[in-house]
């Protein structure tokens, strides 16, 4: 009988477990043809990806910082220390402990230059262990997201006067594990390439939303305002005109990555 879904989702997970059954060269050739892992962008055979045990590795990871997300909120993950991720999975089974593959695979993530896979980006955080202090940073009613205090407060404030209600914070401070885990989940979708992973998303050492940077969205817009399509708004048009912001990822940028007009970079 063949197995029925509820989601989308569902039907990616259900061919991913599928996947960490096959010997790795059949892993490769199947990541290579499936449209699953196509994610709106062409691979390269030039691309590099996670080998076979990497890859059922971060399937295990990815889930388990899920799993943290859930019993800490989603507020608190996007501050959370990675050392106090640690300890919260050796202290609530609920999360579990993390593994010594896994340790190994953040460890890669996070210390690996990047230029490699085509990111050139600079490096924002070196201590994995990066620690954001409450004193620092406050949150944004009705978001979940905190800013930095300071120049970045300053300009979201700025913005939601210059150009409306309807402008609203859709992502702001990302500690390491935060970042770890966004990186994570795009690598899982993109089949373990880590080269195209890196064209969506900063690796988790190299993210500016852990020192300054933001992202802005048009309410009601739900994913929508994480694609090419925010830069038709109005709300993108009147960003433009400011001379406060900058946007961080323009086209064909030097640091390898997709255009996000989305991304308000602090300056």
């Amino acid at each position: 009988m063949q197995r029925t879904f509820d989601s989308e989702q569902e039907k990616v997970d259900s061919k991913l477990d599928i996947i960490t059954t096959m010997n790795r060269r059949h892993f490769l050739t199947t990541i290579s043809l499936s449209p699953v892992f196509a994610n709106d962008y062409f691979t390269d055979s030039n691309d590099i990806y996670l080998s076979y045990q990497e890859f059922v590795t971060l399937k295990v990871l990815n889930k388990r910082l899920k799993r943290l997300r859930r019993f800490i909120g989603y507020g608190n993950f996007n501050i959370v220390s990675f050392k106090d991720a640690l300890f919260y999975g050796r202290n609530y089974s609920t999360i579990g402990l993390f593994t010594k593959d896994e340790l190994a695979l953040v460890d890669k993530l996070f210390l690996e230059n990047p230029e490699q896979y085509g990111f050139f980006g600079t490096k924002t955080c070196t201590d994995i262990n990066n620690k954001i202090s409450a004193k620092d940073i406050i949150k944004v009613p009705h978001t979940g997201h905190y800013l930095f205090k300071g120049k970045p407060v300053e300009d979201y404030s700025k913005l939601k006067k210059d150009i409306g209600h309807t402008l609203v914070l859709t992502s702001g401070v990302r500690n390491v594990v935060k970042q770890l885990s966004l990186y994570c989940n795009k690598l899982y979708h993109n089949g373990g390439n880590i080269t195209q992973a890196s064209i969506q998303i900063a690796p988790p050492a190299y993210s500016y939303h852990t020192v300054s940077d933001f992202d802005v969205g048009r309410r009601g817009w739900g994913y929508k305002n994480f694609t090419d399509a925010f830069a038709s708004t109005l709300e993108f048009k009147k960003m433009k005109k400011l001379d406060y912001i900058s946007m961080r990822y323009k086209k064909n940028n030097s640091d390898g990555v997709r255009f996000e007009p989305w991304h308000v970079e602090v300056i």
